[in-house]
């Protein structure tokens, strides 16, 4: 019966193991909990040094992701460079040699160079293999001029001596107010 005993009886034996069972009991769940607190609460700061919550950070993050650009559709156009063109659009291929195109400034230009500005124009205008027609742009972003252009460079670029295209005619700016009628009837304008 001893045995029975033994096996019902208290591990706390002094009131002293009890006040520290008792402590112990209500201190370390709230030390676990505040641990686990600072630990999920420290995950969302910065690092030490980081440049997160500069303003530059914080307006980047904020910026609107598209912008609308309004243009004036009288007003005279104005071409970009073959160079412009080239790093705007067709360096993501040609720089690297992307999807099989020709990398610029390397002797895999040389059989398009002895086919010609004309072929090569129209190549670009069309497509060839993985490259979209026109390089993937728009007519009314990048006009044929501009893309002759990029071509040119490219060319020039491999070793190629390709003559700059030339620069379509401008449109005549639209005359206004009475003038413009008395030229389309072609009548001299009244002054007042």
């Amino acid at each position: 019966m001893s045995e029975a005993h033994n096996e019902h009886e208290s591990p706390i034996k002094t009131p002293k193991q009890l006040i520290a069972a008792v402590v112990a009991g209500f201190l370390v769940p709230i030390v676990i909990i505040v641990l686990l607190v600072n630990y999920v609460g420290n995950s969302t700061l910065p690092a030490a040094g980081s440049s997160a919550m500069t303003e530059k950070a914080i307006a980047e993050r904020i910026a609107p992701v598209a912008k609308v650009e309004v243009k004036d559709a009288n007003a005279p156009r104005v071409y970009q460079t073959g160079e412009q063109l080239y790093k705007a659009v067709c360096a993501a291929c040609h720089a690297s040699g992307a999807a099989g195109a020709p990398k610029v400034g390397t002797d895999e230009w040389a059989p398009r160079i002895k086919q010609g500005y004309d072929e090569m124009l129209k190549i670009a205008l069309a497509g060839k293999g993985a490259m979209p027609p026109r390089g993937g742009t728009s007519p009314d972003d990048v006009t044929d001029y501009e893309i002759g252009r990029a071509i040119v460079y490219m060319a020039n670029a491999s070793g190629g001596k390709l003559q700059e295209p030339a620069a379509p005619a401008q449109p005549a700016p639209a005359a206004s107010g009475a003038s413009a009628a008395a030229s389309a009837s072609g009548a001299p304008a009244a002054d007042a």
